[in-house]
C-alpha cells in the first residue's frame, strides 16, 4: 500500500517541480501594460536556476540566466513613445505579453483622498462619459499589509474606459488624462493607494528602526498587534455581522481592521504593495497622504522625507519626480486667533519637504470641506499635480509652486513679508477685496487677527493697532482657516508661520 501511495504521488511531485521550474513575471508586467519611454527598463522574474531566459521586444533580444534562487533580471534598451508592442520571454516555457505600450508612467500612492474613486467625485458621470482612451493604461494593487517583503502583487493592467475608471483613483486618472492629452503618448498609471494608512507603513522597517525617532510608535504597534489573536478577530466580525442584522442601530460600527495586517503598522504597506514593485520603470510619484499622521506632525518633518528619499534609494532610478497634495481644510473654522492646529503643522510638515530634489507642493488649502475629509473636488488637486509635471518635465512654460514665504522684515507697528514664486500677475485677494488669514503677534507671543495689504508683485504689509512691536506673522495656520491670498493663476499662497513656537 506504501509503495502503491508513492507511485501515485509521483507525478503530483513531478508536475509540482515542473510548474515551479517555468518561467514566470510579477504581475506588474503584463498585457496592455506600459513601460517608460526612453528609459532601461529593468524586467525579472523566476525560472529553474540555472535556466536561458531570453527577452524580446521590438528589435531587441536580451538573454541572462537564472541564479542558484531562480531568480533572473536584465533591462531593456530605452524604447521611444508608441507601440502596441509585444514582450516575450522565452526559457522552457515560453510566455507573451500583447498590447504593450511606451509611454509615461506615474506611481499615484497615498490614503484614501488618493484612492476616491472616480464615481465618487463631483461631475463623475462626465469624467467617466469621457474617459475612453486606448492611450491611457491603468492598474490597480490590491492591499495587502504584511511584515514579510513581497515579490508580487495582486492586479491587473487594462485600458481605460467607464468601466475600468469608474472604481479607479480621482486624482490619479484626472493627473494622467491630462498628461496624455497635453503629451500625446500613452500614459500608465499605477493606483498604489490605501485609504486611512499612516505614512510609517510605507517605509521599511529598518529604515525607521535605524531612524529612532519613530522607537515609541513602534513599540505602540508591536504591543498592540501581539495583542490581537484570530479569536479576537473573530469575535469582532461576528459583532459587526449582528449588528448589521440588527438594522444598523446607532453607534455606527466599522468593519473591525486586524491590526496585524492593516495600514497602521510600521512597514505593512510597503512590504506588501512597494516592495514589489521596486525598479518598475517610472517617470515619477504622485502622492496625496497626511491626514494619519496630523497628531504625529513634528515626527512627519523627517518621516516624509525619509519616505522619499528611500525610496529613491531602493528603485534605483535617481531623484525621479515625487509631487504631492498639502491637506486641505477640515473641520470647523475658528474664531480664536491664539488656536493652533496639528493640521497646519502637518501641512507645514509636508512643505519642509520641498527641501528635497525634484519635488513640488499642490497647495489645495482652498478646495476643502469642512464636513468631510473627503472633497469632492478632485479635478483641481489633479490640475496642480499636473501642472508640476508638465512644467518640470514636460518643458510646459506654466506656474507651478504656488506662492510661498520668503523673508519678513519688522517696519515699526508693521510686518512686510516677501514670497516666492509669485507668477508675472502677481499676488491678489479672491472673492473680496481685503486679504485675509494673516495673524501677528507681538513679544507676548499673543496673536490677533491682522490687517493685510498688497503692496506689490510679491510684497504683503501686516500688521494690527492692537500690536505696536510686532515679531512674528501666520497665514492660513488653522484646520479650517478663513484665507484668500493667491496668484493670477489661482494658486493660494503655502500656509506658513514665521515663528517656531
Amino acid at each position: 500500500m506504501i509503495i502503491r501511495a508513492l507511485i501515485l504521488l509521483l507525478p503530483l511531485v513531478f508536475l509540482t517541480a515542473n510548474s515551479l521550474a517555468k518561467a514566470s513575471l510579477p504581475n506588474i508586467f503584463g498585457d496592455h501594460m506600459v513601460l517608460q519611454r526612453d528609459h532601461e527598463n529593468p524586467i525579472w522574474g523566476t525560472a529553474r536556476p540555472g535556466e536561458l531566459v531570453s527577452v524580446s521586444i521590438s528589435e531587441q533580444n536580451h538573454k541572462t540566466v537564472a541564479d542558484h534562487e531562480g531568480k533572473w533580471r536584465l533591462r531593456l534598451e530605452p524604447l521611444s513613445a508608441g507601440g502596441p508592442h509585444i514582450l516575450k520571454i522565452q526559457a522552457e516555457n515560453t510566455l507573451i505579453f500583447e498590447d504593450v505600450l511606451v509611454g509615461e508612467v506615474w506611481f499615484c500612492s497615498g490614503q484614501s483622498n488618493m484612492e476616491w474613486s472616480v464615481n465618487n467625485i463631483n461631475h463623475s458621470e462626465v469624467e467617466l462619459a469621457t474617459s475612453t482612451n486606448s492611450q491611457i493604461r491603468l492598474i490597480t494593487i490590491a492591499k495587502n499589509g504584511t511584515q514579510i517583503p513581497q515579490d508580487n502583487i495582486e492586479g491587473k493592467w487594462t485600458a481605460a474606459t467607464p468601466k475600468t475608471v469608474n472604481n479607479f483613483s480621482a486624482v490619479g486618472f484626472l493627473f494622467g488624462k491630462r498628461l496624455q492629452s497635453a503629451l500625446n503618448v500613452p500614459i500608465g498609471l499605477i493606483d498604489n493607494s490605501w485609504g486611512g494608512s499612516a505614512a510609517e507603513a510605507w517605509v521599511p522597517r529598518e529604515v525607521l528602526q535605524q531612524n529612532g525617532l519613530f522607537d515609541n510608535y513602534i513599540k505602540m504597534m508591536d504591543e498592540r498587534c501581539s495583542k490581537y489573536t484570530d479569536e479576537i478577530h473573530a469575535t469582532k466580525i461576528a459583532e459587526f455581522k449582528n449588528w448589521e442584522a440588527s438594522g444598523k442601530p446607532e453607534p455606527r460600527l466599522r468593519w473591525p481592521n486586524d491590526p496585524r495586517y492593516g495600514q497602521h503598522r510600521p512597514a505593512n504597506i510597503y512590504n506588501g504593495m512597494v516592495h514589489p514593485l521596486m525598479g518598475y520603470g517610472i517617470k515619477g510619484v504622485i502622492r496625496y497622504q497626511g491626514e494619519s499622521n496630523t497628531s504625529r506632525s513634528d515626527q512627519y518633518r523627517e518621516l516624509f522625507p525619509l519616505m522619499i528619499s528611500t525610496w529613491r534609494d531602493i528603485w534605483k532610478q535617481g531623484d525621479f519626480p515625487f509631487y504631492w497634495a498639502q491637506l486641505t481644510y477640515f473641520h470647523e473654522e475658528v474664531t480664536d486667533p491664539n488656536a493652533d492646529s496639528w493640521w497646519a503643522r502637518l501641512r507645514e510638515a509636508q512643505t519642509m519637504a520641498r527641501s528635497l530634489p525634484s519635488t513640488g507642493e499642490a497647495v489645495i488649502i482652498d478646495v476643502g470641506e469642512g464636513r468631510d475629509i473627503h472633497p469632492r473636488d478632485k479635478q483641481t488637486v489633479a490640475d496642480r499635480l499636473v501642472r508640476h509635471a508638465l512644467s518640470k518635465d514636460y518643458d510646459f512654460e506654466m506656474a507651478s509652486d504656488s506662492p510661498s514665504f520668503a523673508s519678513m522684515v519688522a517696519d515699526g507697528n508693521s510686518i512686510r513679508i516677501s514670497f516666492n514664486s509669485v507668477s508675472r500677475g502677481g499676488l491678489r485677494a479672491f472673492d473680496v477685496t481685503n486679504v485675509r488669514g494673516f495673524r501677528i503677534a507681538g513679544e507676548d507671543r499673543k496673536f490677533v487677527w491682522a490687517d493685510a495689504q498688497i503692496i506689490g508683485k510679491n510684497k504683503v504689509k501686516v500688521s494690527s493697532d492692537y500690536v505696536f512691536n510686532p515679531v512674528a506673522v501666520r497665514y492660513a495656520w488653522a484646520d479650517n482657516p478663513v484665507a484668500n491670498l493667491e496668484d493670477r493663476n489661482g494658486l493660494p499662497v503655502t500656509p506658513f508661520r514665521t515663528d517656531d513656537w
